[in-house]
């Protein structure tokens, strides 16, 4: 019978999770994985060819935390949908700031991966269904939106201000009804 394999794809993609929640992402390297796995470096080129090819899986499971934290938001059933993928992605940064970083305070010049976390499906459809607007005004109040949510998570991951949950809530009801007035949504 063969040996048990050990160190899987995602105990080192876990491991290098953790290592980016402590140390950011420049903490990131096969040693430093291995140590936190208590191997050699073998398995975790035996699991990914190139380091790359790790970065890009670690940055799809981050991807996958963050959606985590809007579906359980909407979930939860305090905001609208869209209004609770706001407060979500809000609540990401401000308890995962290193993932925060990673998904969206980097560098994506050249990145080919990268364009497919601009306008996720769950939020494309919840934008959809709350403004009926058609796909490009849609992504356009999409974007608006966005760059406004994510200038107040960005303070928050910067330490530029810690606010109260209720203020960010009336915060963001203020810019999206100022944005649908804007597009001429519900007069």
């Amino acid at each position: 019978m063969p040996p048990k394999v050990r160190i899987t794809k995602d105990s080192i993609i876990d491991a290098a999770i953790g290592i980016v929640r402590s140390y950011g992402v420049q903490g990131v390297n096969a040693r430093t994985i291995a140590s936190v796995l208590k191997c050699s470096t073998q398995p975790i080129f035996s699991n990914f060819e190139t380091m790359e090819e790790l970065h890009i899986a670690v940055v799809l499971r981050a991807n996958e935390l963050c959606d985590e934290y809007i579906k359980r938001e909407i979930e939860r059933g305090e905001f609208p949908p869209y209004k609770a993928s706001g407060m979500a992605y809000i609540r990401f940064a401000k308890e995962e700031k290193e993932l925060f970083k990673l998904l969206y305070m980097r560098d994506r010049t050249g990145e080919t991966y990268s364009k497919e976390f601009e306008f996720g499906n769950l939020v494309e459809n919840i934008v959809r269904d709350s403004t009926g607007l058609n796909d490009e005004n849609m992504r356009l109040f999409h974007l608006e939106m966005w760059a406004y949510v994510h200038g107040i998570a960005t303070m928050f991951v910067t330490g530029f201000v810690d606010i109260d949950w209720n203020l960010v809530s009336r915060m963001l009801t203020d810019a999206y009804q100022g944005m649908r007035k804007h597009y001429g949504i519900g007069d």
